[in-house]
């Protein structure tokens, strides 16, 4: 069973930097590329889009560990982490977290920083409709049976 880790990294030469960039950039787009150099250290290319996702799932890290590290129950060691999962009913605030958590090993362990990162997003933007009223009132479905349809000639 090969890791996410054992996937093949693309490289490229800093000389096809010069000689082919628009080629590099676009494949840095897609996915980091490693740029070797005679002179130096080897660097890596990446969108700012990639970089950010990165920053974003070291910083989730922080604070699951840090979370991890807290006496208490899991849920309430979040929930002092991330204030918006008070808004939250007890049964989503467990669900909340065991969901983050999956998420976040999922994304650490396939190298996948979206997995984590729109998890937490989903459920702050939940917590966030929640305390803004939204979903107190009832729902009034519409059935497609009862829209009128008009016919063009």
């Amino acid at each position: 069973m090969t890791g996410a880790t054992d996937l093949p990294v693309a490289t490229r030469r800093s000389s096809d930097l010069s000689k082919h960039s628009a080629e590099v950039f676009a494949e840095a787009e897609d996915h980091p590329v490693t740029v070797t150099r005679r002179d130096g250290e080897s660097l890596v290319l990446m969108s700012q889009r990639e970089a950010d996702a990165r920053a974003a799932l070291l910083n989730i890290a922080a604070t699951l560990i840090t979370v991890a590290l807290e006496d208490g129950p899991l849920t309430e060691r979040m929930a002092s982490r991330y204030p918006w999962m008070y808004a939250l009913s007890v049964q989503e605030r467990d669900a909340c977290a065991r969901d983050v958590i999956d998420a976040a090993r999922a994304s650490f362990s396939t190298q996948q920083p979206h997995l984590a990162i729109s998890k937490l997003t989903s459920w702050r933007e939940t917590a966030t409709a929640i305390a803004a009223g939204l979903g107190s009132q009832p729902i009034e479905w519409l059935d497609d049976a009862d829209d009128a349809v008009v016919e063009r000639p």
